[in-house]
């Protein structure tokens, strides 16, 4: 059997986080870095862009700055998310192109499926959304976005444990008329999460563990529980800059 490591669930800043994705890629990329499953949770909240997107079209950054929420551009495309510090747990998978379908659909499906099987220890029956979404009764309750680069795939998204709707809202670009009660109720019904659907809100840990086995499950992979290597560090610590500069996000 595999294995593939897994690092511990970590709290981090915006800048930082998407570093080390990009750190761990580049240096699996070179043959330095394993297979790597890791879990991480956003401190601030954050709206994290698509590599794709501007940020004036997406994002009220007045709004965001007096909500104390960053905002960060990925490397990967797809839109906008916020990301909750207190009601979402994000996961990033980095491996080889092998490892997955070279059909773009097919890899993020081949990918989410580990998502569903830990949903579903969790007592939810989750089911892929095409192109890359994970849906409970007709709701998203994760999202995801990937990247290939260098014979490599990085995709990382979220998992909906009980985030803040109406602030989502308010710090995305909808216009203000739109942000009422209705609206709000209606983005509700299109949106779910674990708490929401289980009736009560399991801990972060609680979360992790059950995507973990289902990982192990769907990849037939063991996990083995590892850090960061001290050039992942070094590097991730150099590529802080470019996630905090003006430039990167002001990039499209």
């Amino acid at each position: 059997m595999k294995s593939w490591r897994l690092l511990p669930l970590r709290v981090d800043e915006p800048f930082y986080s998407m570093a080390i994705d990009e750190a761990i890629l580049r240096l699996k990329a070179g043959g330095k870095s394993p297979n790597t499953l890791r879990f991480w949770r956003w401190q601030p909240s954050t709206v994290s862009l698509g590599y794709f997107q501007s940020v004036d079209r997406e994002v009220d950054l007045e709004v965001a700055k007096k909500r104390g929420v960053a905002v960060v551009r990925r490397i990967t495309g797809g839109g906008a998310v916020f990301h909750d510090q207190d009601g979402e747990l994000t996961y990033s998978v980095v491996c080889g192109q092998n490892d997955v379908p070279r059909d773009i659909e097919k890899s993020f499906e081949a990918i989410c499926e580990g998502l569903i099987r830990g949903f579903k220890r969790l007592g939810l029956d989750a089911c892929f959304s095409p192109l890359n979404d994970i849906s409970v009764g007709g709701k998203k309750i994760s999202g995801s976005a990937q990247t290939r680069k260098w014979r490599c795939v990085l995709q990382h998204g979220t998992i909906l444990i009980d985030p803040d709707i109406r602030l989502m809202f308010e710090l995305l670009r909808v216009s203000p008329e739109k942000i009422t009660d209705k609206f709000i109720s209606s983005a509700y019904e299109r949106v779910t999460s674990i708490k929401r659907e289980l009736g009560e809100k399991p801990s972060f840990e609680e979360v992790k563990k059950a995507m973990r086995l289902g990982f192990e499950e769907s990849f037939g992979v063991s996990f083995e529980e590892g850090e960061l290597s001290s050039e992942e560090i070094s590097l991730a610590k150099e590529l802080i800059e470019k996630y905090a500069s003006y430039e990167w996000l002001m990039k499209r």
